[in-house]
């Protein structure tokens, strides 16, 4: 595979200009009004710097400047063939093979033993109500979206292909909301599932995890006692001292 960069805001770029050339104001607002900000993190300072690297690297290049009053100057760019390889490429790649992506909520159930069982089920329970409330929204907003037709859901700046006029939205446009649904469902099920085997099946087993917690509690407050009883010494000096200094 070619080498460049690996950003996710970089592959938004180089799917854009595919499509067709583009300057970043329209870059940005086309992914905002199609909601690939919500599966894309979308910065505007980092997408100027993303079209730089794509640029150096001979992905895209500039086609056109231009300028509307006293407004800056738009540069509108263009694919280029090495870029469209990369593309192609990279797409295959992301579609075919699992990444590990390291997801923070992974990070913390690694970390668990760090608060006391019934804490932590108060929090899952906390993570769970809040999941409830995305799905629930996630899925209004597929229900809406898909009874939309593709010229209601279109930006003006869009070219409606003649065989979608008065359709339904595709749904090719709304499947990565698709699965970020199933992603939801699927966190949800396995928070209420750990839920269930820490209150009623006394998974971990319990008792362990509550000891592993308390003894790291103890050893924490005892060494941070002696460290604030060193502190508070040095502290004292320091008094002593200044005011000795001070003294005729």
């Amino acid at each position: 595979m070619s080498r460049g960069p690996k950003n996710m805001l970089a592959l938004a770029v180089l799917a854009l200009t595919f499509e067709r050339p583009m300057h970043p104001y329209e870059m940005a607002a086309t992914l905002k009004h199609r909601h690939k900000h919500e599966s894309i993190k979308l910065r505007y300072g980092t997408l100027y710097t993303v079209i730089e690297l794509l640029v150096s690297g001979g992905l895209i290049a500039p086609q056109s400047t231009s300028r509307d009053g006293k407004r800056p100057e738009r540069t509108v760019y263009r694919l280029t063939e090495p870029g469209r390889r990369r593309l192609q490429d990279w797409m295959r790649e992301l579609m075919a093979e699992p990444a590990k992506e390291f997801p923070q909520f992974e990070a913390a159930l690694s970390l668990l033993p760090v608060l006391p069982p019934d804490e932590a089920v108060d929090l899952l329970r906390d993570r769970a109500s809040r999941l409830k409330h995305e799905i629930t929204s996630t899925r209004t907003h597929l229900a809406f979206l898909s009874s939309q037709s593709f010229t209601d859901i279109a930006g003006s700046d869009d070219p409606v292909p003649p065989s979608l006029l008065g359709e339904r939205f595709p749904a090719i446009f709304l499947v990565e909301t698709e699965f970020r649904l199933a992603m939801l469902q699927a966190e949800l099920d396995f928070t209420e599932m750990l839920v269930r085997r820490v209150t009623e099946e006394g998974w971990g087993p319990v008792a362990i995890w509550r000891d592993i917690q308390l003894a790291a509690e103890r050893r924490y407050q005892e060494t941070h006692a002696g460290a604030r009883d060193q502190d508070v010494a040095a502290s004292c000096r320091g008094d002593v001292t200044r005011a000795t200094s001070r003294t005729p």
